[in-house]
């Protein structure tokens, strides 16, 4: 998509927490493995970062790689729309993603970046809310039912909050999700 860098030097770090995103998709919203035509379409993604913000976006995708194989598949699909994988190992109990993440929000917070997380998971609650003080833009980017309530305090701060199938329409196909409709999208088709 983009090598980082824009006009004004000003970058849009995109950053996925591929973990949270599969795990709430599969086991919260569809109740088991997702099918392939279910899945995010992650360029996407980077396409929506890039034109919400009007700058260049560099996007990193976090991945725990358990038995040290790497999904080269997945890898080099990535690879291909734009991401630049960012693969993971470490002890059984350790949250490689999560620390990942955190070590690289904090890294972003002394750099002149704005930043866009694609997770529900409030193990980045400390490093989003140091992030949101300065004048930097900053969004979560997940699904509003299962995204962590700590965030929604630091809407009035600054922080967007962005839901991956309705804003980003990452989608190919409707999920089976519960949402308050706005009574002016409401479609009685959708029902019947």
């Amino acid at each position: 998509m983009s090598d980082g860098s824009s006009g004004d030097g000003r970058t849009t770090y995109l950053l996925v927490d591929g973990e949270n995103i599969d795990a709430t998709l599969g086991q919260s919203i569809l109740g088991r493995r997702p099918h392939p035509t279910e899945r995010p379409r992650w360029d996407r993604l980077l396409r929506f970062a890039e034109e919400h913000w009007d700058q260049q976006v560099k996007g990193l995708f976090f991945l725990a790689v358990t038995a040290g194989e790497l999904p080269m598949g997945f890898v080099q699909a990535l690879t291909a729309i734009g991401f630049r994988p960012v693969p993971l190992a470490g002890a059984p109990e350790q949250k490689v993603v999560d620390v990942a993440i955190q070590r690289t929000l904090e890294e972003i917070a002394r750099r002149e970046a704005d930043v866009v997380l694609a997770s529900n998971d409030g193990d980045f609650l400390p490093q989003i809310e140091a992030l949101v003080q300065g004048s930097r833009r900053v969004a979560m980017l997940g699904f509003e039912e299962f995204r962590n309530a700590g965030f929604s305090a630091l809407e009035a701060r600054g922080l967007e909050l962005l839901d991956l199938e309705h804003d980003v329409d990452a989608f190919n196909v409707a999920l089976p999700r519960l949402r308050i409709i706005p009574i002016d999208e409401f479609d009685p088709v959708d029902f019947l």
